[in-house]
């Protein structure tokens, strides 16, 4: 089963390109030249559109045109969705709107005085609420594997201005470890996804759309370790310029007997979730356990 490498698609020209445009012009133009790089994603990425047309075919139970349409569709917003949070995160000019569902519970871990984990997924784009996040005066530690190029990385840096958030990287070395308990003896919020891995690292196995997958032991794992509140994020694009955020109730996981527990929570929430949007779900491998 072919596996996530942790790397990301595009180059530093192609960034380049894009944050002129935004710039210059905003969304709405560089929203029109994206159309024709989804168009040769679409066209000519097959080790990326074979993965996804099969979850559109055969978990989502499209039609084989409708999967078609949909995978052209799923290129396109991913590609938004990069483009918009760049423009969150430089602060550029822009008409984004926000609904949220569950802020009051983010508020909540907040107020709770011990830090908290909150779990995401490659699903839409939370970090376009980032906004959301300064509002809640708490510092915001984003755990991620260093899959980017180094170029383009410090453009985006020298671009966006590495504002409101710290980077905790996965190392081998297991530095990250101390990192994040370090955070969260700080009293501080740490976000990470929980629907990758790399080759070679530790995972459970839980159903998702019927059929088991394999999913990262290491956010569960810290989860019921350290005992502290952890919420499931997301934010949706619902329109070119409306996004939707939800958060889940906190619930404290006691114990490495509840890691279990906690994958099982996460994945339900992630399923409701790509049923309700899956289009969005960004997802450009073997999934599934084969």
């Amino acid at each position: 089963m072919p596996s996530w490498q942790g790397k990301s698609k595009g180059n530093k020209l192609g960034y380049r390109i894009f944050i002129g445009i935004l710039r210059y012009g905003g969304v709405y133009p560089a929203y029109f030249l994206l159309r024709f790089v989804a168009a040769y994603y679409f066209l000519f990425s097959w080790s990326s559109s074979k993965p996804i047309y099969r979850y559109f075919h055969e978990k989502i139970g499209y039609s084989r045109l409708k999967s078609l349409f949909s995978l052209y569709s799923n290129y396109y917003i991913f590609g938004q969705t990069i483009i918009d949070k760049v423009v969150v995160m430089a602060d550029m000019g822009n008409k984004f709107t926000f609904d949220f569902d569950g802020e009051e519970h983010l508020r909540q871990l907040v107020a709770g005085g011990k830090g908290g984990i909150m779990l995401s997924a490659h699903l839409g784009n939370w970090e376009v609420a980032g906004h959301l996040f300064k509002r809640l005066n708490a510092r915001i530690n984003i755990v991620m594997f260093d899959g980017e190029h180094q170029r383009i990385k410090e453009y985006l840096a020298s671009v966006t201005g590495g504002r409101n958030v710290n980077i905790i990287v996965l190392k081998d070395d297991l530095s990250h470890i101390y990192a994040i308990n370090e955070a969260l003896s700080n009293q501080e919020l740490v976000c990470m996804h929980a629907d990758r891995f790399l080759p070679g690292n530790k995972t459970m196995t839980a159903d998702l759309l019927g059929s088991p997958a394999h999913f990262p032991l290491g956010p569960f794992l810290l989860a019921a370790t350290f005992r502290v509140p952890v919420c499931g994020v997301y934010a949706f694009k619902e329109s070119a310029t409306h996004y939707h955020f939800y958060s889940t109730e906190p619930k404290v996981y006691n114990g490495r007997r509840e890691q279990e527990l906690a994958l099982n929570d996460f994945v339900a929430g992630m399923e409701e979730k790509i049923r309700k949007y899956p289009t969005q779900w960004f997802n450009y491998y073997d999934f599934w356990v084969e």
